[in-house]
């Protein structure tokens, strides 16, 4: 079909003009539906840079930013999160996702090609495509170059100008035994330390650029470090360094000796992982995004974003294994194994007690006694900023976690610019600061409640006897148009088209997976659970009106014709928003890939 024009409020990246598609012609354009809150949008972002500078002469790249939370939505939370994860192509924000109706999207991330006359000619949901699109886009080099519609050269990106700073877009801190304050420097890729009064900058581990060097501190690099976690001293001793860093883009756990100042990789492999182990010996496993990590008990707890699961790493033994968690997104209570969570980005500590900051389903959760429980939130798709009984209360994309000395729990509500407070005992929650530019992290000092104000570059102290407020801003949803459904028997289909080159990898049998639950659980009345399949009929149960399809996909494909093929699994969630009415078709299809 012929590509819609762009549509939206604010371009990014661009030097304040507008960029249509028409003005395009002759080149490929490559857009991506994301949103900055989302993990797997970022890791979008980080495959598509290769590609951007292969066909750096031909392809324009540009990121469509579709919001799912309020926050996300704002011209200001866009701008910072362009510059935050160093977006280099033109940025459109759709705060009401008029150009994501229009492409008639359905998840995030979403990979749509345009060819140079105009046409949509391929379509990926999820992560893990880049050797696809690598293809697809070779493929269209040669044809257009043939027919002479191809054109090089020009792009409409200008580069945001940067300040240098102390800190930028910090995200985590820690405090030392000397009372040194280290804090993740994401945005600068490195590991600040400050003396005890969070202004004085004494040293940097990490030389500044992204990379995953090891060795000393000013060769030392990382990529967008998170979380820090400072080891009991007796492991310290047997590693052989005393911090340990959720090195987030890399996909890694490093070590810093903070004596000689030495980095080390000691987890991962720098691969993201896709699918397969989970357990053994940590340089040997790939890791998925860790976003932070504490010691508990016997072991490091990493919260693992990218699959949204959490992993213990032993530092003494050098091995790593899952904790918790399934690998699917959402909001599910119980046993350690059969719990979802959803972009765990925050960890607290209270004696048995393991307290989660889960930002995807807005929530305050905890472990113990070998099961998840949830405090605070109810699924993926409700946030707001509501204080009062914990049954009721609302938070909007947390990422970080803390416990004061009374036992009770502070929240970074990131997306609210707010410090939220919970009583365990009372079960009601308030707010203790607001208007804060994205608080990420939290550190409890002797004289304060340290935050991290990631958007404003600089840790805030706030009084440790600040009272609390009762805030009612209101409830709210994710905001995307449903798919309107007829009641009854639907059937439903993924598509997956293998890329330009390849084929489904059925050497160990079936090459994909289809797993579909709701939200409520009540809407099907059958179809839920797992098979091998990617068509499948379902039945929506009498009585409901809307709910929310929760839809996991995965396809393996190896190339065709090598005598050692490389092999590759593309996977996808989606949570469709569905309205059950008399006149909505009987069928629903996704893309997972396809032309």
């Amino acid at each position: 079909m012929r590509a819609p024009e762009l549509a939206g409020d604010v371009w990014l990246n661009t030097g304040g003009e507008q960029v249509t598609l028409a003005q395009l012609r002759g080149k490929i354009v490559l857009l991506d539906f994301w949103t900055s809150g989302c993990i797997n949008c970022l890791h979008v972002l980080d495959e598509l840079r290769p590609l951007e500078e292969e066909f750096a002469d031909v392809l324009v790249t540009i990121g469509v930013h579709s919001p799912k939370f309020l926050h996300e939505g704002e011209a200001a939370a866009i701008e910072a999160a362009v510059r935050r994860y160093e977006v280099h192509h033109p940025v459109l924000n759709d705060p009401e996702m008029t150009t994501w109706s229009q492409y008639a999207v359905k998840a995030w991330p979403t990979l749509v090609v345009v060819d140079p006359q105009g046409y949509v000619v391929h379509t990926a949901a999820g992560e893990g495509h880049a050797e696809a699109l690598r293809r697809v886009i070779a493929e269209l080099v040669e044809t257009h170059d043939a027919k002479g519609t191809l054109r090089r050269g020009g792009n409409p990106y200008v580069p945001a100008e940067e300040q240098p700073a102390d800190l930028r877009f910090p995200s985590k801190a820690v405090t030392t035994a000397e009372g040194r304050i280290l804090v993740a420097d994401t945005g600068n890729h490195s590991i600040a330390e400050f003396a005890s009064d969070g202004e004085t900058l004494i040293r940097r581990f990490g030389s500044g650029t992204r990379g995953r060097a090891d060795g000393a501190f000013d060769v030392a690099s990382f990529a967008e470090p998170a979380g820090l976690a400072l080891l009991p001293a007796e492991v310290a001793d047997q590693a052989g360094y005393h911090l340990l860093v959720a090195d987030t883009a890399n996909h890694l756990l490093r070590g810093v000796d903070l004596v000689t100042g030495e980095v080390t990789t000691v987890a991962g492999t720098g691969n993201q992982w896709r699918d397969g182990e989970t357990d053994g010996d940590a340089l040997s496993i790939d890791l998925t995004s860790p976003w932070d990590v504490i010691w508990w008990a016997t072991g490091a707890i990493v919260a693992m974003a990218g699959n949204h699961t959490l992993g213990l790493f032993d530092p003494r033994t050098g091995k790593i294994s899952r904790f918790a968690g399934t690998t699917v997104e959402g909001l599910r209570d119980g046993e350690l194994g059969e719990a979802f969570f959803a972009q765990t980005s925050g960890l607290a500590v209270q004696g048995d007690r393991l307290w989660l900051a889960d930002a995807e389903t807005s929530a305050l959760r905890y472990v113990e006694d070998g099961a998840v429980h949830t405090a605070v939130g109810t699924d993926l798709f409700s946030f707001g900023h509501r204080d009062g009984d914990a049954a009721d209360a609302l938070l909007q994309h947390p990422l970080g976690v803390a416990v004061l000395a009374d036992g009770t729990i502070a929240v970074a509500d990131t997306y609210n610019g707010a410090v939220r407070h919970y009583d365990p005992d009372s079960g009601k929650v308030s707010t203790l600061a607001e208007n804060l530019a994205e608080p990420s992290g939290l550190l409890v000092t002797q004289d304060a409640l340290l935050v991290v104000e990631s958007a404003a570059h600089r840790l805030t102290p706030l009084p440790l006897s600040a009272d609390g407020q009762q805030v009612d801003g209101g409830a709210h949803a994710v905001r995307r148009p449903p798919t309107e459904l007829a009641p009854g028997t639907v059937e439903f289909s993924v598509v997956f088209t293998p890329p330009p080159g390849e084929k489904l990898d059925d050497r160990f049998g079936p090459s994909t997976r289809l797993q579909v639950t709701a939200a409520p659980p009540e809407l099907l009345a059958e179809g839920e659970g797992t098979g091998t399949g990617l068509t499948r009929t379902i039945k929506i149960a009498p009585g409901h009106t809307e709910g929310v399809l929760q839809v996991v996909a995965q396809a393996a494909s190896c190339d065709s014709d090598a005598e050692h093929p490389v092999c590759r699994v593309t996977r996808q969630d989606w949570g469709v928003p569905i309205r059950v009415t008399p006149e909505g078709p009987d069928h629903l299809q996704l893309i997972l890939a396809g032309a």
